[in-house]
């Protein structure tokens, strides 16, 4: 792919822990609400985080550590990044397309998620993601930590709620 899509400038995609959200594939009225850590290596900006208890369990997958791990790449755009991921062993992934969102504190990508899987009656397959840097702030890793996984719309963080406009269609 080249360096011009593998460097990925640490002003457009702040390493550090992510608390990130998005609304349910498969369950319209639940929201995900995940961490994940974004570093750097030889260059490149990779990702990695776990896959939230309950939304494995609902898919009658394992629970366990390994199998719930995911870990992907971002790539740089014309307009933002991207990022492909997968969990260990897993045949499908998910895309993410995302940009800074213009507020005053920068620490928003706005954007959408989409997953590698064959139309289904009873789920969607893209979906609006908001992903806020929280860095070290340990009063919001400690909150994403106990209130993570898939929750009501209402109780994800107002500005993600905002950002992901639940009641409006993704075009």
């Amino acid at each position: 792919m080249g360096r011009n899509s593998t460097q990925v400038p640490e002003d457009m995609v702040p390493s550090g822990l992510y608390r990130f959200s998005r609304r349910s594939f498969v369950d319209d009225s639940l929201a995900m609400l995940g961490m994940l850590l974004v570093f750097r290596e030889d260059g490149y900006t990779f990702l990695r985080g776990y896959e939230a208890k309950d939304a494995m369990a609902q898919q009658g997958l394992p629970t366990t550590g390994p199998a719930r791990e995911f870990r992907g790449i971002f790539l740089q755009q014309e307009e933002g990044v991207a990022n492909i991921a997968a969990r260990r062993g897993s045949i499908t992934c998910s895309y993410q397309f995302l940009s800074r969102y213009p507020s005053m504190d920068g620490h928003f990508l706005e954007g959408y998620s989409a997953r590698s899987v064959r139309e289904t009656v009873r789920s969607r397959r893209v979906e609006r993601t908001v992903y806020e840097h929280i860095g070290t702030n340990k009063k919001l890793i400690r909150e994403t930590a106990e209130q993570g996984g898939l929750i009501p719309h209402d109780q994800l963080p107002r500005f993600h709620q905002r950002l992901l406009r639940i009641d409006e269609p993704f075009r």
